[in-house]
Parts: C-alpha cells; sequence; structure tokens
C-alpha cells in the first residue's frame, strides 16, 4: 500500500502555512505513528530549519530535474519516523523551471516514488498560483487551506477553487483551515461562526516558540496544552478524510 501526499498550500504567504506542515508532519509521525516524509518546497527554507536542518549547497532544484534521485537528499530529524526533503535557495527558480520543464504531472511522479517508502508526505508549499502551485495540485491527494479569518484571507482560498474549478486535472479536496486564531477578536468570531466545520489553530506564543527551539510544537510543549490539542484534532481530521476517500 502506498502512503498519501498531503501539501499545505495558500497562495498568500504569512497565513501560518510552514508552522501547519511542520506540525502536521510531527502530528502523522507521532501521533500515528507513520512513516512521514516533511517535504519543503519553499525557497525560504523556513520549514527545513525548524526541524533542525541547516540548508547548505543548491541541490532541491536538481532533485526536481531529476538529476539527482530526491531519496539522496532525505535527512533524518530529531523526532522519531519523521524525515526531511529539505529546501535551499536553488528553489527560488523553481516556478521558472517547472514551467522550462513543461512537464505537467514532474511533482506528482516525484511524490508517487516517495509515497512507496513513506506513509505520509506532508508538502510545506510556496504561495503563488502559478505553475508549481499546478504542480501541487496534481501531486496532492488532500490540500489543507490555512485561511486567517479574514475577508481578504477568505478571497485567497475561493480563488483557488475558481481555478480549480475549470480544470478537472487539479480538482484535489480541499480541507481550509481556520489559522492564527484570536477569539478575541469579532472579526475572528464572526468568521469562525460562518464556517463552524472547518477546524481552528488558534493564535499562541507557543507556535512562535517553535522558531527559536527548532522543533515542532509537540516537542516543545506538553500534549494536553491547547496548541498541541489544536494540531491533534486538526491531524485526526485529516486522517479522517483520508480514510474517507477510500470508501
Amino acid at each position: 500500500m502506498t502512503g498519501k501526499t498531503i501539501a499545505v498550500y495558500n497562495l498568500k504567504g504569512g497565513v501560518g502555512k510552514t508552522t501547519l506542515a511542520v506540525n502536521l508532519a510531527w502530528a502523522a509521525a507521532t501521533l500515528s505513528s507513520r512513516r512521514t516524509l516533511l517535504w519543503d518546497l519553499d525557497g525560504q527554507a523556513a520549514a527545513s530549519f525548524i526541524v533542525g536542518h541547516d540548508t547548505a549547497g543548491r541541490k532541491a532544484q536538481a532533485a526536481i530535474r531529476r538529476d539527482l534521485a530526491p531519496e539522496k537528499l532525505v535527512v533524518p530529524t530529531a523526532t522519531d519516523r519523521l524525515s526531511l526533503l529539505p529546501a535551499d535557495a536553488s528553489l527560488h527558480g523553481l516556478d521558472v523551471e517547472f514551467h522550462e520543464l513543461d512537464k505537467k504531472k514532474r511533482l506528482a511522479k516525484i511524490a508517487g516514488g516517495l509515497t512507496r517508502e513513506y506513509d505520509r508526505i506532508l508538502i510545506d508549499c510556496p504561495p503563488g498560483l502559478n505553475d508549481t502551485s499546478d504542480q501541487i495540485l496534481r501531486a496532492a491527494d488532500l490540500v489543507i487551506v490555512p485561511v486567517i479569518p479574514s475577508p481578504l484571507a477568505q478571497r485567497a482560498l475561493d480563488a483557488i477553487i475558481d481555478h480549480m474549478g475549470g480544470r478537472k486535472a487539479l480538482r484535489v479536496p480541499l480541507l481550509p483551515v481556520f489559522s492564527m486564531v484570536d477569539r478575541r477578536r469579532a472579526l475572528h468570531c464572526a468568521a469562525l461562526a460562518a464556517a463552524p466545520d472547518w477546524p481552528v489553530i488558534p493564535m499562541a506564543s507557543l507556535y512562535e516558540r517553535m522558531t527559536e527551539a527548532r522543533a515542532p510544537i509537540g516537542a516543545i510543549a506538553g500534549r494536553k496544552s491547547a496548541p498541541v490539542a489544536a494540531v491533534a484534532t486538526l491531524w485526526q481530521a485529516v486522517e479522517k478524510r483520508l480514510a474517507d476517500m477510500k470508501t
């Protein structure tokens, strides 16, 4: 049985995407005991940094070109069962690379090869609506879309849905998630009330500490803490959605 590929994506930056990708990868490996790969596709390499990898070289894009086997770049992390396919600065040119390759399923084929070794692949995606995002939508079994509860941020979700709607090859299931939620703000509360079924990740200083500690939330806080519990609840929803796809 092959694994599943889950992309954490939004066309906007600053919505908590990387934090969510890292924490869901931790949840897959720790809470579900899955062989998990965190695949950092963002040239900023923030996810790689958070899990303790110091980026060196410019090999990530070579793996996309298939000049180098992606498996050779995979490194372990401090979390049991969690490995990392790191990003580096070469991925800043990823969209140009995909355009020049003109192979619409390149990322899907790479992911397909990796799912033979991993139960869950979590992709931290760069923002944008371009050739790279189309590659990601083709490769993923499920796309998690973090949305800050505001009208402007939700417009980005609408743009993704509109983009996918006219192209059958891109119609992957989406799971929108309220991110960076502050229940003291009336605007946030109103958005939550309008979409009560969406999972919620709260605003919390512990998430900000991840970059300093260079570790997922579960490694720096107890499992009963609200930030970790929110990640666990979301991961349960992800696993349920993946299980429902089989039926």
